[in-house]
């Protein structure tokens, strides 16, 4: 195949790729296969998601079913956000969070541990209540939240089987609405950081760690009878007066509706709207999670090297996301800040800039987003993943023979060993 990601920075290597019609052809394809992986919504920056073969799930449907009762809904392996978040609102219900980008396949995004923002709000994972994985064997496993190996196998990073199905909490719909700041000062970041990123329900700061920060993005719930603010001054920041896009200068026609105007969950939590290219779309991501005890030493350090970073810089992210016990979460066991960087569409410069920014954050312990791209190998990143052997057993225990695993997971994670 010679098709590529989203992004366009990689090229897929696999010989074929598989389109099952049925749930019965997919479990001959997968217990037969030697080496085996599912492309999905294509988001993910590196080799992550590439084998000798592939297989899409395109064909087996994009099936979503409520359950009221249990506040849960039950949706195929092939669905993504957009498509679910369309579902919830026709039933009047909503999921906790979403990710920046509406446009990317519910599997792939919790196998990730791929994230919105918040500081009471964990990781996309969180939400999962079962999954349904076809396992080397060809055979359907159901797991539940509570029962064994479910928290190894909810980010799974996609090594334990092919998801076909998935089931997540939900809530009762609700409305956010979204104010944007501009020329936040870093002195005031760092005195009033943990005041800044409680200020609403999901919060972001956008920069290109130049004199100030760009935009401060502050999502808040509406709740009973309230009606939208507005805030004249926000920490030294003035509220925009017009519609802003996170990289400065591109025409934020595609971001979601500002101004403090309330509207549904769907359409104000990612920053870009359904149906739209989102982001610049022309891009390269990376993304670094740490402690939030070391956020704003994490933030000095890179702030102290922005001239480096900023010839090849589009824009920056800081987010907080909340801990969870999800064996291969980033956030395992820890509230985290991620510091997430789109930069320009150069790969060799890129990794060569990416070298940088992890060593200067070294010191405090950052865990790279799984679908992005960096330079950190398994020495590095193992250590600092506690139920690492837990989860090496787990995969030992459905994939005996190894029919999930890829070059990016030896190098990454497990090591050659």
């Amino acid at each position: 195949m010679t098709s590529t990601n989203w992004a366009g920075n990689y090229s897929y290597r696999a010989r074929s790729v598989h389109a099952p019609a049925t749930l019965e052809e997919l479990q001959e394809l997968v217990s037969a296969s030697a080496r085996l992986r599912v492309l999905g919504s294509r988001h993910s920056f590196t080799d992550i998601a590439d084998c000798e073969e592939l297989v899409t799930l395109e064909r087996l449907g994009h099936d979503v079913a409520v359950a009221r009762d249990d506040l849960t809904v039950s949706l195929s392996g092939a669905v993504c956000y957009d498509q679910l978040a369309r579902a919830l609102a026709r039933e009047g219900l909503a999921l906790a969070n979403l990710a920046s980008l509406p446009h990317i396949a519910v599997a792939g995004a919790i196998s990730t541990a791929t994230h919105g923002s918040g500081d009471q709000n964990g990781n996309l994972a969180t939400a999962v209540a079962g999954l349904q994985i076809v396992t080397s064997d060809g055979n359907i496993l159901s797991l539940a939240r509570g029962d064994p190996g479910f928290e190894g196998a909810v980010v799974g990073l996609g090594a334990v089987g092919v998801i076909v199905g998935v089931t997540l909490d939900v809530e009762p719909a609700y409305q956010i609405q979204q104010l944007v700041f501009t020329g936040l000062q870093w002195e005031q970041l760092f005195e009033h950081f943990d005041e800044i990123s409680s200020s609403g329900y999901s919060v972001s700061v956008f920069t290109r760690w130049a004199e100030s920060t760009d935009q401060v993005w502050v999502k808040s719930r509406v709740t009973g009878e309230s009606h939208a603010t507005t805030h004249a001054d926000f920490f030294g920041a003035t509220a925009a007066a017009e519609q802003m896009h996170p990289i400065m200068g591109l025409d934020p026609v595609n971001c979601t509706p500002q101004l403090g105007v309330p509207g549904p969950w769907y359409d104000r939590l990612p920053h870009f709207r359904m149906g739209f290219t989102p982001s610049s779309g022309a891009e390269i991501q990376s993304e670094y999670f740490v402690p939030r005890s070391h956020a704003l030493s994490a933030i000095g350090a890179v702030l102290r090297i922005g001239p480096t970073i900023r010839p090849l810089l589009q824009v920056s992210e800081i987010r907080t996301i909340a801990a969870d016990q999800l064996w291969m979460s980033p956030q395992h066991g820890q509230d985290s800040v991620a510091i997430h960087f789109t930069w320009k569409p150069d790969q060799r410069l890129v990794e060569r800039v990416l070298i940088e920014v992890e060593r200067a954050l070294a010191p405090f312990e950052p865990r790279p987003h799984w679908g992005k791209l960096f330079c950190a190998d398994a020495g590095t990143i193992g250590p600092m993943y506690e139920r690492l052997g837990d989860f090496t057993s787990l995969l030992e225990r459905l994939d005996p023979r190894g029919a999930f695993r890829n070059d990016w997971l030896a190098t990454r994670l497990l090591g050659r060993g």
